[in-house]
């Protein structure tokens, strides 16, 4: 059944998910959180660790891209790893490519400081997002 909400889909991206090796709960999560905001969530996928298949869910899914929903949220897939290829993928499904955002990166600092860690090269591959995206501030973490 359609609804006037916003419909919105959901990509899990992983080969540790699709392994069972961890158990995936994020979904589960923002599913609560769309139902009870107002989302229509319509979809939920989950891909490998692969280029091709996270590019073409993506495109698949993001109605900016000629796909079926409205919002699109991905989760899993970036982390301070030399083989994360999440922004990569997604910054190729939309045409572009992936750098280091400079606000994204004083925040990743800010974080390693509090924290007593040091911003590594692996930590601030995080910091790379598609050129032309935008960053939403997170409460929780950098």
């Amino acid at each position: 059944m359609q609804s006037d909400n916003p419909s919105a889909a959901i990509l899990v991206i992983g080969d540790e998910i699709l392994s069972g090796r961890t158990r995936e709960g994020n979904a589960h999560h923002l599913a609560q959180v769309l139902t009870a905001t107002g989302f229509d969530l319509r979809e939920i996928r989950i891909v490998a660790d692969d280029q091709d298949q996270i590019v073409e869910a993506v495109r698949a899914l993001d109605k900016s891209l000629g796909g079926a929903f409205d919002l699109l949220f991905t989760s899993g897939g970036i982390g301070p790893t030399h083989d994360d290829i999440t922004a990569d993928s997604v910054a190729i499904a939309h045409g572009t490519t992936a750098e280091v955002n400079e606000a994204a990166r004083a925040l990743l600092q800010e974080r390693c400081e509090r924290m007593g860690t040091e911003l590594t090269l692996n930590r601030l591959r995080m910091a790379r997002i598609p050129l032309g995206a935008t960053l939403i501030d997170n409460a929780v973490s950098a």
